[in-house]
Order: structure tokens, then C-alpha cells, then sequence
């Protein structure tokens, strides 16, 4: 993990954390890894806004049961 995180310029804790979850990956991260892997930033932003979403769901699961629903016809 060392060389993964010093090529494209981060530590590995803060690698480390983006990789375990605990840590978002922000737009700057998005274009470094993006850059390092060859698979753009959109790809991780994208897995940055799915875990975003499921997570908020979740949590606001309850709320949401609550919410009325008006399809656009």
C-alpha cells in the first residue's frame, strides 16, 4: 500500500481509510486515483455517491416511510 498511496501523492492512512470505507473520497482524491488507476475520477465518485446514498437511506429509512408520494405523471 506504501507505493499506491505515495505515487499518486497521499499517505497511506488517509489511503487506507478511502479503501476501509471510513474515509469519503473527495474530488481532488477522485482525480488522483482516477489518474493512478486509469479509470478516471468518475468512476470513484460515483462509488463515493452510491456508498453516500445507501447510507442515507438507511438512516433515513423511518423518515422517509412517512413521506408522501407524488409521482410526476
Amino acid at each position: 500500500m506504501t507505493r499506491a498511496a505515495r505515487e499518486p501523492g497521499v499517505s497511506r492512512q488517509l489511503l487506507h481509510g478511502i479503501l476501509s470505507g471510513s474515509r469519503p473520497v473527495t474530488p481532488e482524491m477522485a482525480v488522483r486515483l482516477g489518474r493512478y488507476c486509469g479509470n478516471g475520477p468518475q468512476l470513484w465518485l460515483g462509488m463515493q455517491m452510491s456508498h453516500d446514498l445507501w447510507h442515507a437511506e438507511r438512516d433515513m429509512a423511518d423518515k422517509l416511510a412517512r413521506i408522501p408520494r407524488h409521482p410526476v405523471p
